[in-house]
């Protein structure tokens, strides 16, 4: 794996593809900073090795030239987060790109204008990666994020530097942390899925099944597992559609010897919101005009076992519906006891969307081995599936 540790930067201009897609408020001022922190490592490598950085990012999903989209709302706080004053240009392409790139001196950093504001960048055009690679000596991907979409910026570019492209620290440690899960983990390893449909996680069970020792499933999936099985639900979430897989599913960890782990009990409520009416019941007994939201007391401590006893840990998705304070209790506690196994020794992977909001949430982060920033690219590596702009560095 070519990494920055593989380049001296010494008066190379570095284009690197990064994601900050980040979140912003009524008066574009960025809320969460996290992956322009997480894209830092990289950008200091450069710049102390005596370089110069052209950023590129997306942000949101803008239809052609948007003002509220524009990465100009992002540069004071990416420059405070650098410690370096952050140029900017209003395009990613064309004669004043150019030439502000190359009037970039050693130490200095250029962000580029929304890459999606041109459908060349989303369609992979060639001509528009060409022009993006003409600005630099280097390219360099530390995108997890968008590493399963075959853009011009993140993987299409890449063919332009056939010696002089490496991944990004953050990148190389997305790599090695999913690696470190799938294939060179100490055993027992645990995966934890939650979340609410059994479809969205289809490819990563039948992945992980041959990987994992247990696994234990929570979250809106569970009733389909439930039911699939005989068991009453109420009017739980479930994919009738789905129960025929969900049985294919226990069979198979059977066959392979891996342990599944399933809800016993289950904090019901008579409505789908958080003041509603609520008790404990067992999972396979829910009564009509009730739902299963969040695990139940007896299934948090069955899980506790088998994750304390667990050497590598891989957590997606919820055990309950987390956003609603009665009912994140199951996601806590996982969480907790995630953290106690990693306090212990284990290896602590977390990803998905919801999973990375709930550890942020409720202080865990910190905690974790390694806290995935992207989740449609991790899911994709979890499928076993390979990932263009991962493949486009090696290739």
């Amino acid at each position: 794996m070519k990494t920055l540790a593989d380049i001296n930067f010494a008066n190379k201009k570095a284009v690197i593809r990064v994601d900050f897609n980040v979140p912003l408020d009524e008066n574009f001022k960025v809320t969460d900073t996290t992956r322009i922190e997480a894209a830092k490592p990289t950008i200091d490598k450069i710049l102390k090795d005596g370089g110069s950085v052209i950023l590129m990012s997306h942000l949101g999903r803008p239809k052609g030239v948007e003002e509220k989209y524009s990465l100009k709302h992002i540069v004071d706080k990416t420059s405070e987060i650098l410690g370096v004053k952050v140029k900017f240009v209003n395009d990613s392409i064309g004669a004043e790109v150019e030439q502000a790139a190359k009037d970039l001196k050693p130490g200095e950093v250029l962000l580029l204008e929304n890459l999606r504001f041109y459908k060349e960048e989303e369609a992979g055009d060639e001509g528009f990666a060409k022009k993006l690679a003409g600005l630099g000596d280097v390219y360099v991907n530390d995108a997890f994020g968008t590493a399963h979409r075959a853009h011009a910026s993140t993987t299409i570019i890449a063919n332009y530097f056939p010696e002089n492209k490496v991944f990004g620290e953050l990148l190389a440690k997305e790599i090695e942390s999913l690696d470190k899960v799938l294939r060179n983990s100490e055993k027992p390893v645990t995966a934890v899925l939650g979340g609410s449909k059994v479809s969205s996680k289809i490819t990563v069970i039948e992945n992980i099944l041959d990987k994992v020792d247990h696994l234990i499933i929570g979250g809106g999936m569970t009733f389909t597992f439930i039911k699939a099985q005989g068991g009453k639900i109420g009017d739980s979430i479930c994919e009738d559609d789905k129960q025929q897989l969900a049985l294919d599913i226990l069979a198979k960890a059977k066959e392979k010897n891996v342990q599944i782990h399933l809800p016993v009990d289950v904090i019901a409520a008579d409505g789908f919101k958080n003041d509603a009416q609520t008790q404990v019941v067992d999972v396979t007994a829910i009564p009509d005009g009730w739902q299963g939201l969040d695990a139940g007391p007896k299934s948090l401590e069955n899980f506790k076992k088998v994750i304390l006893e667990s050497k590598t840990i891989l957590w997606n998705g919820p055990l309950g519906v987390f956003e609603m304070e009665n009912f994140a209790k199951g996601t806590i506690e996982l969480g907790n006891f995630i953290a106690e196994a990693t306090k212990n020794g284990a290896f602590s992977l977390v990803g998905g969307g919801d999973s990375v909001a709930a550890v942020k949430q409720f202080g865990l982060e910190p905690k974790m081995s390694y806290v995935s920033t992207g989740g449609g690219a991790m899911l994709e590596m979890l499928e076993g599936r390979t990932l263009p702009g991962i493949a486009a560095i090696q290739g």
